[in-house]
């Protein structure tokens, strides 16, 4: 589905289950896996995870679309829309909109990054293993606040 097709969809959903326009910009975002959706509020857009229409079919997508109107239309009408808000909860309610999208299965998630590299004390020699490079003179040792080293490790072994 393009993001043509979100924008048209969510306007729709905004005219039958809210009675108001939706007059910005609706699209999908690859990256989101842990949500099924975002708003924004200082750019008043909205942003659909494909992977939750993917997975979970249109019905559970438009609930999800439902839940990210409920924060515009409150948001732009001065009224409490945050989860926490009763004025959110009880049009969430009214229109049908899902609380929480469902999580996506296993093989939907980020992949382990292997460790790349490797922080090691200088006086105990403890080691931290670490997926992206850091500056060890920001940090001490853990264990005895030594000086710590910075080892770049072999990418073939997954130490």
């Amino acid at each position: 589905m393009q993001d043509q097709v979100l924008q048209e969809w969510v306007e729709r959903v905004s005219l039958q289950y809210f009675g108001l326009p939706f007059r910005h910009r609706a699209s999908f975002n690859g990256r989101l896996k842990s949500t099924g959706g975002r708003y924004f509020t200082k750019t008043h857009d909205i942003e659909i995870s494909p992977h939750q229409l993917r997975n979970f079919g249109e019905e559970e997508t438009e609930k999800i679309i439902k839940h990210e109107l409920c924060h515009y239309h409150l948001h732009l009408l001065k009224r409490g829309y945050n989860h926490r808000d009763d004025d959110f909860k009880q049009l969430l309610a009214k229109v049908g909109g899902t609380r929480y999208c469902k999580a996506l299965p296993a093989g939907e998630k980020r992949k382990a990054e292997p460790y790349r590299f490797k922080l090691q004390c200088r006086s105990c020699g403890m080691e931290y293993m670490r997926k992206r490079r850091v500056d060890p003179r920001r940090y001490a040792c853990g264990k005895c606040r030594g000086q710590l080293v910075l080892f770049q490790l072999d990418f073939a072994s997954k130490t």
